[in-house]
C-alpha cells in the first residue's frame, strides 16, 4: 500500500524536485526536469518501479523530521533500540551547469545503528532497467540519453538491477551518498564536495527567504515555508512555475480524477504575482510576468491554458500502463489534454496578471501593450461562447459564471491600462475605447442577470443552473462586486452551508454515489478572504486556521483534503494552495496588493 501523501517532504534544485518519505525512501524524482520521465516512481507503484531507501535495518521506535530552518534541506531522525541516526536530504541549486545532484548524508547521533541501502533505478515511469556497472564504491547507470553516477562512502553492490549495501554508523560518524544526473553522451559527472554543497545550499535558501519581512503576519513560519516551497517549484532558467511536481495523485480515492500537474497554468498567474509581490519578491514576480508574455506571444487565438515550464505548448496526454497508480487509483497520466480546452476565463486571468504587475511596481515592457491589446480584441469575439470552466470539466461546455466574470475582468483591466498609458500612437482610437467600455457594462449586466438564480438567492456555477461552485468566492476578490453586496453575502453564506465539509470548502457539492473528491484547500483560503473583506475578521481567521491544521508535519499542503479519511489528497505539494496560504496569511494581518485594486 502506498504511503500517505503527508508522509512526504520536498527537496529540489530549481529545475526538478524529489519527494522523500519519512521512512527514508525517495519515491519520486523526474530527471532532468519537472516534466521529464521518472527514475523513481514508487509513489505511483511499488519500490520495483524505482525508489532509493536509506533506513535502519530494524528496531525503529520513533521517527522525527524537520526542514533545517529557512531551507529546503530535510533532516530525519530515526530513534532505534540501538541508538539514533540522522538522514539529511537535499539538492544543491542547479545554477552552475547542466548536472543535477541528489545528496544524502547519514550522521550517527547516539549509539551504533545498522542501516541498509537499497536503490532501484527505473526509467520511463518505472518500466526501463538501466545498464549499470560498478564505479568506485558506487555505480554508473545509463539508459537512452540519461546517465546517473552514484558516489558512495561505503561500497555498494549491484545485483539483479538493485544496488544495495548494509553498514553501521556510530555516534559522530558521517557518511555521504551522491547521485548525479548527466547526459549519456558526455563524460561522467565528477564527484562533488558534499560539505561545501550543503553549506552553499543552506546559504542560498536563507539569503533568499531572508528578504521576507516575518513581522507582516501572525503565521511567519508557515508563510516562509510556503514561499520556499513555491520557489522550489519555479523553473529557474525560465521563470515558469509548475502547479505541482507530481502527476496522477488522485483527487478522489480509487477514482479516475488523476491529472498531470507538472506544467504551468496561466490561471495561476495572478495568484503567483500577488503572492510574490505581497511577500516582497518583485524580481521573481517580474520573471513570471516575462514568462507569461513569452508563452502567450502574439497569438491569443491559439493561447493554451497551460504550458511546459519552458513555455512550449505541446502536452499530449497518454496513460502509463506500467504503474498501478497511487493506492491503485488508475490511470496514471502523463501530459494533460485540458491544455487544448476552450476556457474563457484564461484571457481575463492573463490581463489581470499584467495589471497586477503594474500595481506592484513592475515596469511594463515593450511587449505588454501589444500582447494585451491582441488578447482583449480576441476576447471581444469569444467572451459569450461556451467553455470548459475553471475546473476544466471534460463534459459538455457551458456558459460558466466565473468564466464570464473573468471576461469582464479582462476588459476592465485593459481599460485601466489604457487609462494609465493614454491612447498611445494610434493603436487604440476613441471608437474602440468606447466599444470596450460598453462591452464591460454588457458583460457585467449579463452576469448579474444570467448567473444569478433568483429562486435560490445565489449566483450559480453556470447560466441556468442550480449548482453552487466555490469559484464564485472569487467574484469579490477580482472586484466584480463588493464583498458586502447582498448577492455576494448570500452566495458566500450558501457556499458555507452547502459546500463546507469539516469546516473546509469543497469546489462543488459531493456526489451522491461513487468516489468524491476532497475539500479544495485554495477555496478554503478564498472563503477566509471573503469573510475578511466582509469585516468578519474572527470568522476569517478561524477559517484560515482550519486550513493550516491539515498541513503535514513539515507544513506542506496538497491540492485537497479528504475530510472523512483525514488525509491530504491530490497532487503534492500544490502551488495554488501555497499561493493562497501566502496571500490569505498576509491579507489577514495588514494591507496587501489585491486583484481588484484600483
Amino acid at each position: 500500500m502506498s504511503s500517505p501523501i503527508e508522509d512526504y517532504a520536498l527537496v529540489g534544485d530549481g529545475e526538478t524536485a524529489a519527494l522523500v518519505n519519512r521512512d527514508g525512501s525517495i519515491d519520486w524524482l523526474c530527471w532532468p526536469r519537472f516534466d521529464s520521465d521518472t527514475c523513481f516512481s514508487a509513489l505511483l507503484g511499488t519500490p520495483d518501479n524505482g525508489a532509493w531507501l536509506i533506513a535502519p535495518v530494524a528496531g525503529v521506535t520513533q521517527t522525527k523530521r524537520r526542514y533545517q530552518e529557512d531551507t529546503l534541506v530535510v533532516e530525519t531522525d530515526f530513534d532505534t533500540t540501538d541508538g539514533t541516526v540522522r538522514l539529511i536530504d537535499f539538492m544543491p541549486m542547479r545554477d552552475a551547469g547542466p548536472v543535477s545532484s541528489l545528496i544524502r548524508i547519514v550522521e550517527g547521533v547516539t549509539g551504533t545503528v545498522t542501516l541498509r541501502f537499497d536503490m532501484r533505478l527505473r526509467f520511463d515511469y518505472g518500466s526501463l532497467l538501466p545498464w549499470s556497472e560498478p564505479y568506485g564504491n558506487g555505480l554508473v547507470a545509463k539508459v537512452g540519453a540519461d546517465l546517473l553516477v552514484l558516489y558512495a562512502t561505503v561500497p555498494v553492490t549491484v545485483r539483479s538491477h538493485v544496488a544495495s549495501a548494509q553498514f553501521s554508523v556510530r555516534s559522530g560518524d558521517r557518511l555521504s551518498f551522491v547521485l548525479r544526473h548527466g547526459s549519456a553522451h558526455r563524460e561522467v559527472p565528477s564527484p562533488i564536495d558534499v560539505d561545501a554543497a550543503l553549506e552553499a545550499t543552506q546559504q542560498n535558501w536563507r539569503e533568499w527567504i531572508g528578504r521576507f519581512d516575518s513581522t507582516r503576519t501572525d503565521w511567519p513560519g508557515v508563510v516562509k515555508r510556503s514561499l520556499i516551497t513555491l520557489r522550489a517549484m519555479v523553473h529557474q532558467p525560465s521563470g515558469g512555475i509548475v502547479a505541482a511536481p507530481t502527476t496522477s495523485l488522485p483527487e478522489a480515492p480509487g477514482g479516475k480524477m488523476n491529472w498531470d500537474y507538472r506544467y504551468s497554468w496561466l490561471r495561476d498567474g495572478t495568484f503567483t504575482l500577488g503572492a510574490l509581490l505581497n511577500a516582497g519578491f518583485r524580481e521573481e514576480a517580474a520573471r513570471w510576468r516575462d514568462w507569461l508574455l513569452r508563452a502567450v506571444a502574439g497569438s491569443p487565438q491559439r493561447m493554451r491554458i497551460m504550458y511546459r515550464v519552458d513555455g512550449s505548448r505541446h502536452l499530449s496526454e497518454w496513460e502509463v500502463d506500467t504503474l498501478a497508480g497511487y493506492r491503485y487509483a488508475s490511470p496514471v497520466r502523463v501530459g494533460n489534454a485540458a491544455s487544448t480546452q476552450h476556457q474563457i476565463d484564461v484571457y481575463g486571468e492573463v490581463l489581470d496578471s499584467l495589471h497586477l504587475a503594474r500595481l506592484g511596481g513592475i515596469e511594463p515592457n515593450t511587449e505588454e501593450r501589444s500582447v494585451s491589446l491582441a488578447i482583449v480584441r480576441h476576447l471581444e469575439t469569444v467572451w459569450n461562447s461556451e467553455g470548459s470552466g475553471v475546473w476544466e470539466s471534460r463534459e459538455t461546455p457551458r456558459q460558466y459564471t466565473y468564466s464570464k466574470v473573468m471576461a469582464w475582468v479582462g476588459v476592465d483591466r485593459m481599460l485601466r491600462m489604457l487609462e494609465q498609458d493614454g491612447p498611445g500612437s494610434g493603436d487604440v482610437d476613441r471608437t474602440e475605447l468606447e466599444r470596450l467600455k460598453a462591452l464591460r457594462q454588457t458583460i457585467h449586466d449579463e452576469v448579474c442577470r444570467e448567473g444569478w438564480n433568483e429562486g435560490l438567492g445565489t449566483f450559480t456555477q453556470y447560466y441556468g443552473g442550480q449548482e453552487l461552485d466555490a469559484s464564485l468566492l472569487l467574484i469579490p476578490l477580482v472586484g466584480f462586486l463588493p464583498a458586502d453586496d447582498p448577492r455576494i453575502v448570500a452566495t458566500t453564506g450558501a457556499i458555507q452551508r452547502e459546500l463546507s465539509e469539516g469546516g473546509l470548502i469543497r469546489r462543488t457539492k459531493a456526489k451522491p454515489s461513487g468516489p468524491s473528491e476532497g475539500a479544495f484547500l485554495a477555496c478554503s483560503c478564498w472563503m477566509a478572504d471573503c469573510l475578511r473583506m466582509q469585516g468578519r475578521a474572527g470568522e476569517a481567521r478561524a477559517q484560515f486556521e482550519r486550513v493550516l491544521a491539515v498541513c503535514n508535519d513539515v507544513d506542506l499542503l496538497s491540492e485537497e483534503y479528504n475530510v472523512p479519511a483525514g488525509h491530504l489528497a491530490g497532487n503534492f505539494p500544490q502551488a495554488l494552495t501555497h499561493l493562497a496560504v501566502v496571500n490569505t496569511a498576509l491579507g489577514l494581518c495588514g494591507p496587501v496588493l489585491h486583484r481588484g485594486g484600483g
